[in-house]
Protein backbone atom coordinates (compact mmCIF):
# COMPACT_ATOMS: atom_id res chain seq x y z
CA UNK A 1 0.00 0.00 0.00
CA UNK A 2 1.44 3.30 -0.79
CA UNK A 3 0.49 6.52 0.78
CA UNK A 4 -2.75 8.19 -0.56
CA UNK A 5 -5.50 10.53 -1.33
CA UNK A 6 -8.64 8.43 -2.08
CA UNK A 7 -11.42 10.78 -0.45
CA UNK A 8 -10.41 14.05 -1.09
CA UNK A 9 -6.60 16.31 -1.79
CA UNK A 10 -6.48 17.19 1.52
CA UNK A 11 -6.38 14.31 3.61
CA UNK A 12 -4.06 11.13 3.04
CA UNK A 13 -4.18 7.57 4.05
CA UNK A 14 -2.16 4.26 3.91
CA UNK A 15 -4.89 1.96 3.43
CA UNK A 16 -4.00 0.26 6.99
CA UNK A 17 -6.85 -1.73 9.14
CA UNK A 18 -6.23 0.28 12.00
CA UNK A 19 -7.07 3.76 9.98
CA UNK A 20 -10.85 2.30 9.76
CA UNK A 21 -10.61 0.67 13.17
CA UNK A 22 -9.35 4.11 14.79
CA UNK A 23 -11.37 6.35 12.01
CA UNK A 24 -8.41 8.95 11.18
CA UNK A 25 -6.40 9.63 8.51
CA UNK A 26 -3.12 10.03 8.39
CA UNK A 27 -2.37 13.55 6.96
CA UNK A 28 -4.74 16.08 6.47
CA UNK A 29 -3.61 19.52 4.93
CA UNK A 30 -5.18 23.04 6.33
CA UNK A 31 -4.54 25.52 3.93
CA UNK A 32 -0.27 25.62 3.49
CA UNK A 33 -0.21 23.57 7.09
CA UNK A 34 0.10 19.61 7.09
CA UNK A 35 -0.67 18.18 10.05
CA UNK A 36 0.80 14.42 10.30
CA UNK A 37 -0.88 11.90 12.48
CA UNK A 38 2.10 9.62 14.68
CA UNK A 39 3.87 7.53 12.44
CA UNK A 40 5.67 4.82 13.35
CA UNK A 41 7.66 2.06 12.02
CA UNK A 42 5.25 0.01 9.22
CA UNK A 43 5.81 -0.75 5.99
CA UNK A 44 3.89 -0.20 2.96
CA UNK A 45 1.44 -3.29 3.71
CA UNK A 46 1.28 -2.47 7.05
CA UNK A 47 3.57 -4.83 8.40
CA UNK A 48 5.81 -3.95 11.08
CA UNK A 49 9.60 -3.00 10.51
CA UNK A 50 12.27 -4.23 13.45
CA UNK A 51 9.59 -5.15 15.49
CA UNK A 52 10.63 -5.00 19.23
CA UNK A 53 10.58 -8.35 21.05
CA UNK A 54 7.94 -8.99 23.69
CA UNK A 55 8.27 -10.23 27.57
CA UNK A 56 5.68 -12.85 28.60
CA UNK A 57 3.58 -9.46 29.61
CA UNK A 58 3.57 -8.27 26.20
CA UNK A 59 6.07 -5.56 26.63
CA UNK A 60 9.14 -4.76 24.85
CA UNK A 61 12.19 -6.10 26.24
CA UNK A 62 14.95 -5.04 24.02
CA UNK A 63 14.81 -1.39 22.80
CA UNK A 64 17.93 -1.68 20.42
CA UNK A 65 15.74 -1.68 17.25
CA UNK A 66 15.10 2.42 18.27
CA UNK A 67 16.83 3.66 15.18
CA UNK A 68 15.80 1.61 12.69
CA UNK A 69 11.89 2.22 13.63
CA UNK A 70 12.85 5.85 13.86
CA UNK A 71 13.72 5.73 10.28
CA UNK A 72 11.14 4.03 9.27
CA UNK A 73 8.77 6.81 10.70
CA UNK A 74 10.33 9.27 9.39
CA UNK A 75 10.44 7.59 6.09
CA UNK A 76 6.26 7.35 6.24
CA UNK A 77 6.14 11.13 7.30
CA UNK A 78 8.56 11.78 4.17
CA UNK A 79 5.81 9.80 1.82
CA UNK A 80 3.00 11.69 3.23
CA UNK A 81 4.29 15.39 2.66
CA UNK A 82 5.53 14.24 -0.55
CA UNK A 83 1.58 13.58 -1.52
CA UNK A 84 1.39 17.65 -0.97
CA UNK A 85 4.73 18.75 -2.37
CA UNK A 86 6.56 18.93 0.83
CA UNK A 87 9.60 17.45 2.25
CA UNK A 88 10.77 17.08 5.85
CA UNK A 89 12.36 20.54 5.62
CA UNK A 90 9.23 21.67 5.51
CA UNK A 91 8.04 20.30 9.22
CA UNK A 92 8.14 22.87 11.51
CA UNK A 93 7.38 21.16 14.71
CA UNK A 94 7.68 17.42 15.76
CA UNK A 95 6.73 15.50 18.88
CA UNK A 96 8.29 12.47 19.38
CA UNK A 97 6.58 9.51 21.69
CA UNK A 98 8.94 6.78 23.01
CA UNK A 99 8.85 3.88 25.16
CA UNK A 100 12.73 4.38 26.57
CA UNK A 101 14.10 7.86 26.71
CA UNK A 102 17.60 6.28 26.85
CA UNK A 103 17.42 4.06 23.60
CA UNK A 104 15.76 7.19 21.98
CA UNK A 105 18.57 9.83 23.22
CA UNK A 106 21.56 7.04 22.11
CA UNK A 107 20.12 7.36 18.56
CA UNK A 108 17.63 10.27 18.04
CA UNK A 109 20.57 12.69 17.34
CA UNK A 110 22.23 10.89 14.45
CA UNK A 111 18.89 9.85 13.05
CA UNK A 112 17.16 12.90 12.81
CA UNK A 113 20.16 15.04 11.18
CA UNK A 114 20.07 12.12 8.73
CA UNK A 115 16.54 12.69 7.98
CA UNK A 116 16.55 15.67 8.11
CA UNK A 117 19.74 16.09 5.70
CA UNK A 118 21.43 18.56 8.23
CA UNK A 119 23.51 18.58 11.60
CA UNK A 120 20.62 21.05 12.61
CA UNK A 121 17.06 20.90 11.96
CA UNK A 122 15.27 23.88 11.89
CA UNK A 123 12.10 22.54 13.63
CA UNK A 124 10.86 22.93 17.05
CA UNK A 125 10.95 19.10 18.47
CA UNK A 126 9.79 17.66 21.21
CA UNK A 127 10.32 14.14 23.18
CA UNK A 128 8.08 12.87 25.41
CA UNK A 129 8.60 9.25 27.43
CA UNK A 130 5.15 7.45 27.35
CA UNK A 131 4.05 3.92 28.71
CA UNK A 132 2.59 2.37 25.39
CA UNK A 133 2.08 2.85 22.05
CA UNK A 134 -0.63 1.80 19.75
CA UNK A 135 1.18 -1.68 18.84
CA UNK A 136 3.06 -3.74 21.20
CA UNK A 137 6.51 -3.88 19.56
CA UNK A 138 6.31 -0.21 18.40
CA UNK A 139 8.84 1.79 20.20
CA UNK A 140 8.69 5.48 18.86
CA UNK A 141 5.83 6.96 17.00
CA UNK A 142 6.68 11.04 15.59
CA UNK A 143 3.92 13.38 15.12
CA UNK A 144 4.69 16.71 12.88
CA UNK A 145 3.28 19.77 11.53
CA UNK A 146 4.49 21.19 8.62
CA UNK A 147 4.19 24.27 6.02
CA UNK A 148 4.63 23.96 2.15
CA UNK A 149 7.08 26.04 1.43
CA UNK A 150 8.79 26.28 4.58
CA UNK A 151 11.96 24.67 3.81
CA UNK A 152 12.28 26.93 0.96
CA UNK A 153 12.06 30.16 3.41
CA UNK A 154 15.90 30.35 4.02
CA UNK A 155 15.29 27.92 6.84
Amino acid sequence: MAASQPLNKDTAYWGVPWEDAYGYPQARRVGNEIHVSGQFNHDQDGNLVAPAPLDTDGRPSDFSAMGEQMRASYANIAKLLALYGATLQDVVEETLYVLDMDAAFAVVGKVRKAAYGTERPQCASNIIGVSRLAQRPQLIEIACKAVIGAGASGR
